[in-house]
């Protein structure tokens, strides 16, 4: 998970440091959680969904479908992860695939049908 957080930090193009003033979080714990050394915890994780609505928690979790829930949050328009967090496709496809790049920016390539 701490991959994906960084991820999504790169994509909304924000530091560390805006990041933990943001949730209102210390900086000393986002780079902790950052790093695999601690574990977020539930007010983290809540406050992390207060202030950013459009992240897909499920994605957070697990890796499965969009980082964003909704199209309007991304560049392009993926599409919205299929399932939820206990639910899993009995076929998993390819939908898309998010490039990141070192200058914060990203692509999305989306399967054609």
């Amino acid at each position: 998970m701490n991959r994906r957080l960084l991820l999504f930090l790169q994509a909304q193009n924000i530091t560390q440091s805006q990041f933990a003033d943001t949730l209102s979080v210390a900086r000393g714990s986002v780079s902790h959680i950052l790093s695999g050394r601690n574990k977020p915890g539930y007010e983290f994780l809540e406050s992390l969904a207060l202030h950013y609505p459009s992240l897909n928690m499920d994605w957070l979790f697990t890796g499965k479908g969009s980082m964003y829930k909704d199209a309007s949050s991304t560049e392009t328009a993926p599409q919205e992860a299929s399932g939820t967090l206990f639910s899993q496709p009995q076929t998993p496809e390819i939908d898309h695939i998010m490039v990141f790049y070192k200058d914060n920016t990203y692509k999305i390539f989306t399967a054609e049908p």
